[in-house]
């Protein structure tokens, strides 16, 4: 959500990152609107002081025994004015309300301009790429192979965009969870969440996912929502609160089911895992201080990085420009992992700083002690990593030619000593 303040104090400015997200001026509109919007609280308030001023004199005209029937009268006519100038200011309020929660972040200034990830700028690679002395193939021709891997028994149970995991590819998805969370837990200081995946519209709403993305999302009938991330939940828990400057950062990571309806990826991906309709996150998420959240964005992207880098994965990270930049975020780097079977990088984390939108949207703050006022917050999220994406890059990336999957090392204590995935070696 953007401060109606600082638009009219700076409206050119305003416009201007708009027009870098490929968007019209919208500052005069919102400008029109907030000024009668507060004239219109103006003429109200004037309205009700006249009111109360007339209720009191009322009551002493009569303590007199005069004729106060020409105050009643006012104040009766006066009722009439204040309900209409009341729905008017609701009217106008809620119009404001609504454009500005129609509007996506604006970018930082170090972000590359740019209609799409064809203007997305290289930052560094990582890692070298296997090479083959055979054809590499796809995630899901080696999943099936083995045996492991089951599309049509998925879409039996639930369609399209699902996937049935056995054995030792469901063990190795629950392994790839239980080292990350490890990792960001016992070296990085994020505290583990076990977060809801059913929230609440004013949850969604303050992340940003409502009203923008209600066509990607799941509801359940009783009015809840399916969580598309666990940004969601773990930004939410600064919502409505005033935080002591001190406690914070405050970093979180949950591994989470996520849920999202792809309504714009017709087409998209659609063999194999890459884009399903529920798949496995581990995500990490700081609340900061706002003149630390350019630091934190590194930080958490390294974090991120670490995990790739323990399971010998390649990768490079790239800096999104604001054409394809997330509606809630300032910056964001996406971590893309190199992937044999496509022979390219897709990304496997994309990890943002969302400065203050979304602490204005669910009113996060955080107060300096000794000092008056408070602060917004500054928000992060950022994938640490993507489970299902991390299960293809390895089977992808580590694949022999007779189809068997050799383990990186990392992984082996969380597969009970396993270093070897083929149908000899189910577990």
């Amino acid at each position: 959500m953007h401060d109606i303040r600082a638009i009219r104090d700076n409206p050119e400015a305003f416009d201007l990152g708009l027009k870098r997200r490929g968007l019209e001026p919208l500052s005069s509109r919102l400008v029109e609107l907030d000024v009668r919007r507060r004239a219109t609280q103006t003429t109200l308030q004037e309205l009700l002081n006249r009111r109360n001023d007339n209720s009191r004199q009322i009551g002493a005209v009569k303590q007199k025994g005069d004729d106060a029937a020409a105050l009643i009268a006012e104040v009766l006519g006066l009722k009439d004015e204040i309900a209409a100038l009341e729905a008017d200011e609701r009217v106008l309020a809620t119009e404001l309300s609504d454009l500005l929660a129609g509007l996506p972040n604006l970018p930082a200034s170090d972000v590359p301009d740019g209609l799409d990830e064809s203007a997305n700028t290289l930052l560094r690679e990582v890692g070298e790429s296997p090479s083959f002395s055979f054809t590499p193939k796809h995630h899901y021709e080696l999943g099936e192979a083995l045996g492991m891997m089951d599309f049509e028994s998925a879409a039996k149970l639930s369609g399209a965009r699902f996937v049935v995991l056995k054995g030792a590819l469901a063990k190795l998805e629950r392994a790839l969870a239980a080292f990350m969370l490890d990792m960001h837990t016992t070296e990085y200081g994020y505290l583990e969440i076990a977060p809801p995946i059913l929230v609440r519209d004013d949850t969604m709403y303050g992340t940003g996912q409502l009203p923008k993305f209600v066509d990607d999302l799941f509801r359940t009938t009783n009015g809840y929502w399916l969580i598309p991330t666990a940004e969601v939940p773990l930004t939410a828990l600064a919502a409505d609160t005033v935080l002591d400057a001190g406690d914070l950062p405050i970093r979180v990571t949950a591994h989470t089911p996520c849920f999202r309806s792809e309504a714009g990826a017709a087409g998209k991906d659609t063999r194999g895992m890459v884009r399903q309709h529920q798949f496995n996150k581990v995500e990490l998420v700081s609340i900061t201080h706002s003149d630390e959240s350019d630091a934190e964005l590194e930080r958490m992207t390294n974090c991120a990085e670490e995990v790739l880098k323990r399971l010998g994965l390649a990768y490079r990270v790239v800096t999104l420009c604001t054409g394809d930049m997330g509606f809630g975020a300032q910056k964001t780097y996406d971590i893309e992992v190199w992937l044999p079977g496509q022979d390219m990088y897709r990304e496997i984390s994309s990890c943002s700083n969302c400065g203050d939108f979304q602490a204005r949207r669910m009113n996060g703050r955080f107060k300096v002690s000794g000092e008056k006022g408070t602060g917004f917050v500054h928000t992060l999220n950022g994938s640490g990593l993507a489970v299902g994406r991390t299960l293809i890059a390895i089977l992808e990336n580590f694949q022999q030619e007779d189809g068997s999957i050799i383990l990186p090392e990392a992984l082996v204590p969380y597969m009970n000593g396993q270093n070897r995935i083929a149908n000899d070696a189910a577990a």
